[in-house]
């Protein structure tokens, strides 16, 4: 999945030395916002796709850096990585003519020379990144593994409209188990734009093909392409893109208003997860981090690609308790909502409403129906702090008051001691105790002295 209001920070405050300035409530809280995440990527396959661009603009050492912390998290990653502007500088430098038609290179023997040159090269810094261990950095410490091979069978791309493509290229297979075996051995596995047919010819690839053919032949859970931010499809200002779904992603391609480089990539994402991909990315490389907030933060900083929306609004099961207790928890420490406890929310999860987004839950709320005076409590409204202003607090309400519609109930209330102004806007009315039901109002706390809202439904 692109950028949230106060995303929390991919790294947090540190001081000159590298050391945390302070170990705080900012620190904690950003590392809770993450756990989730983690815990939910650990063993998980992701395909991540560069460009030779994206060396050109002297990014390479910060993406390693990023790569090699989600491998330490217990991601298995495979790298493909894409050559166009080094071959062109070789074929500069070797005055061999760059011939394209149709978005294709047409590689003769002397282009195929220059794409091994540059691809080999690249491969060269790639693996030098991967050993730098500097001290003070990602890599400090790290002993990462790259592991490379001829996992990739090609076939000629043939003549098309009468133009023979010579050693240009497409995937015919991936050899999966090899690369498993070694992403099992904890190695990175680093698949360059060249492949090879079963009489030993070589052909150049484009690194879309080879990232989206890895990642369908690996059942890979994501597939990530960074990319120039201009390549990157971002909708409009009044609604940005942040996540699409397949037909939506199909409508775009068909509708011409891309550029042909964000044409061709989002043609391979589409493929890639109509081959059983779970999730594609498309991600701006150029902003420092921009992988770790894409996998890391709610609406990341890039475009997701999904079979349907992500976003589900859902009644709570007893597998949620969990994560339920654990958003609550803050807001019970400070005092804001009644210490309620993992016991008391699995007693009570079938009273709950959860709202999540690829798999993480992000906010709650609770109903509790009093028939008799047909009325109901909403409880345990939260919402994690990153995602406040997204409407999902909003969304909640809603839900919960279409629940006590359902149910025959007449009104909603709520007791609070912060959040009164926020109910106030939302259509609900201040009370007093005596207009609780019997039963809520003897359980009343008095010490709190909450405020009591109700409203009309």
């Amino acid at each position: 999945m692109s950028a949230q209001p106060s995303p929390a920070p991919v790294n947090p405050p540190s001081s000159v030395d590298g050391a945390p300035a302070s170990i705080g409530p900012s620190f904690v809280g950003w590392l809770r916002s993450v756990a989730p995440y983690i815990h939910a990527f650990r063993n998980k396959t992701f395909v991540v796709g560069f460009p030779g661009e994206l060396v050109i603009d002297g990014q390479l050492e910060a993406l390693v850096h990023d790569l090699a912390l989600l491998q330490a998290m217990g991601m298995r990653i495979v790298l493909a990585y894409g050559s166009r502007p080094q071959v062109e500088e070789q074929l500069r430098l070797r005055g061999v003519e760059d011939k394209t038609r149709h978005g294709m290179r047409i590689t003769d023997l002397g282009a195929l020379e220059c794409a091994k040159e540059a691809a080999g090269e690249l491969r060269l810094d790639i693996e030098a990144a991967f050993s730098a261990g500097l001290p003070n950095t990602p890599m400090g410490n790290a002993r990462i593994r790259i592991i490379s091979g001829n996992f990739v069978t090609a076939r000629p791309v043939g003549i098309h409209e009468g133009i023979d493509f010579q050693h240009t290229g497409l995937v015919r297979k991936i050899e999966a188990e090899s690369i498993r075996l070694a992403l099992s051995a904890g190695s990175i596995v680093l698949v360059p734009p060249l492949g090879f047919s079963p009489t030993g010819e070589a052909f150049n690839l484009s690194l879309e093909d080879v990232a989206a053919s890895l990642a369908v032949a690996l059942d890979a859970d994501k597939l990530i392409f960074l990319m120039p931010d201009a390549d990157v499809p971002r909708g409009n200002a009044a609604e940005p893109l942040i996540e699409i779904s397949e037909d939506q992603a199909d409508a775009m391609l068909r509708s011409g208003d891309l550029n042909d480089a964000a044409h061709f990539t989002l043609q391979h994402a589409l493929r890639a997860c109509r081959g059983g991909v779970e999730r594609a990315h498309l991600v701006p490389y150029q902003k420092d981090g921009a992988l770790l907030m894409e996998l890391f933060t709610h609406d990341g900083v890039g475009v997701m690609l999904v079979e349907e929306t992500l976003e589900a609004l859902r009644r709570a099961t007893i597998d949620d308790v969990a994560a339920i207790a654990s958003l609550l928890e803050p807001l019970e420490i400070d005092g804001t909502l009644v210490t309620r406890g993992r016991s008391t929310v699995e007693r009570d999860i079938d009273h709950y409403t959860v709202i999540e987004h690829d798999g993480v839950i992000f906010g709650c709320a609770a109903l509790y129906a009093h028939p008799e005076v047909r009325m109901g409590e909403l409880a345990s409204l939260m919402v994690r702090s990153d995602t406040r202003e997204k409407g999902d607090g909003e969304r909640l309400l809603k839900s919960v008051e279409a629940q006590a519609r359902q149910l025959g109930l007449r009104q909603l209330f709520v007791l609070t001691t912060r959040t009164t102004h926020w109910f106030l806007k939302r259509g609900f009315k201040p009370a007093a105790v005596e207009e609780l039901p019997e039963e809520r109002r003897a359980s009343y706390n008095w010490d709190r002295r909450s405020q009591i809202l109700i409203k009309t439904l």
